[in-house]
């Protein structure tokens, strides 16, 4: 049986479903010929990748459980066990929210490269806590998820305004390790003095560059009139 399809002019994408709107710029759809089966049942493929998620659940497990198994036979200074198992839980997770459904890919982009932070912190304290994962993953990481903004950017050129909301949250995320340098739990702030400063400068950069747009993206998601 056909389908009702559409076609967004701006994104050059088409649409098959009955929606008046393109789901990426918002902009109105034009119709066009009907279709019949052009994409893959996508309920089939979302079961398969969920078994697969758990089938590799089961796998890590494990293998988990014996390399914990060994390592305590044949300990002798670390538990380095529980570092693979660090490894494997965030590959766990990495999976689970890159096929997760309802969140776009910047929230996915934000989740994973923050547990991925927190994964390596977890190291750090397993190995000793010699402060590495605070002094330079943590503020190299936020230098990273900045240029990956960037290069977001002008990909999607047509709606670069939409990455202003995260270029503010990268700006919240880069006062942290001050906070931490406060807490006596971060001593090394030359990179994060470098990452606090490029996300700065990359929203301010937005805004003036990108002018009334830039204004007017800031105004309607704030709700300011």
């Amino acid at each position: 049986m056909g389908c009702t399809m559409s076609k967004c002019n701006q994104c050059n994408i088409e649409v098959k479903d009955n929606s008046a709107v393109c789901p990426l710029c918002q902009s109105v759809l034009d119709k066009t010929e009907s279709a019949e089966n052009l994409y893959p049942n996508v309920r089939v493929i979302a079961k398969r990748i969920d078994l697969m998620i758990r089938v590799y659940a089961f796998a890590a497990i494990v293998v988990e459980t014996f390399l914990a198994y060994f390592n305590y036979r044949t300990y002798e200074t670390s538990y380095w066990s529980v570092l693979v198992g660090v490894v494997l839980f965030y590959v766990f997770i990495a999976l689970r929210v890159t096929f997760k459904e309802g969140y776009e890919y910047r929230t996915k982009s934000i989740m994973l490269v923050t547990i991925g932070v927190l994964c390596i912190v977890l190291i750090d304290l397993l190995t000793g806590f010699r402060g590495w994962s605070l002094n330079y993953v943590l503020p190299s990481a936020i230098i990273l998820f900045n240029t990956g903004i960037v290069v977001a950017m002008f990909i999607n050129i047509r709606n670069w305004q939409s990455y202003m909301m995260i270029e503010l949250f990268t700006i919240l995320w880069s006062i942290l390790p001050f906070i931490l340098n406060r807490m006596g739990l971060l001593t090394k702030m030359n990179v994060s003095h470098v990452a606090l400063g490029y996300s700065v400068l990359l929203f301010l950069g937005t805004i003036i560059i990108g002018g009334k747009r830039a204004s007017d993206e800031l105004k309607r998601r704030f709700h300011v009139r």
